[in-house]
């Protein structure tokens, strides 16, 4: 059973995928978001290609857990994902992944610059990582 991760912004969707075997989330690619129908299909292209049975999409909570704006596009967008692809979706606090996956980048070598094409895959291993993790526990 694989599981796919989605670090959802306004221009970008990170994806990152996990399956029960390994247990470790892998970056796989960024969209570039092109409309709500061209990314949903983008989507099923992955889901179809990598055989997920389950997606997880970030949660942009404030860090004083209350949610803003950025968070109720996340949480719309998971709705419209699990009825597009039939999947169930899952949502799970993003707070920091960005600052966690920039982390990891440096520590890899990546300098700023290089980062903007993969950071929002990164975030989006992290979230399902910190998923995968919980669920674990």
């Amino acid at each position: 059973m694989r599981t796919l991760g989605l670090d959802v912004g306004r221009a970008t969707i990170g994806l990152a995928l996990a399956d029960e075997v390994i247990r470790t989330a892998r970056p796989l690619r960024t969209l570039r978001r092109a409309g709500e129908e061209r990314d949903l299909s983008a989507i099923r292209r992955v889901v179809e290609e990598f055989e997920v049975s389950r997606a997880v999409v970030g949660l942009p909570l404030n860090m004083d857990g209350s949610e803003g704006a950025s968070a109720r596009m996340a949480r719309a967008f998971a709705g419209r994902l699990g009825e597009a692809l039939g999947l169930p979706v899952e949502l799970e606090d993003e707070r920091l992944s960005t600052f966690e996956a920039a982390g990891r980048l440096r520590e890899r070598g990546l300098r700023a610059r290089e980062q903007k094409e993969v950071i929002d895959a990164e975030a989006a291993a992290v979230i399902l990582q910190g998923w995968m993790d919980r669920r674990r526990a």
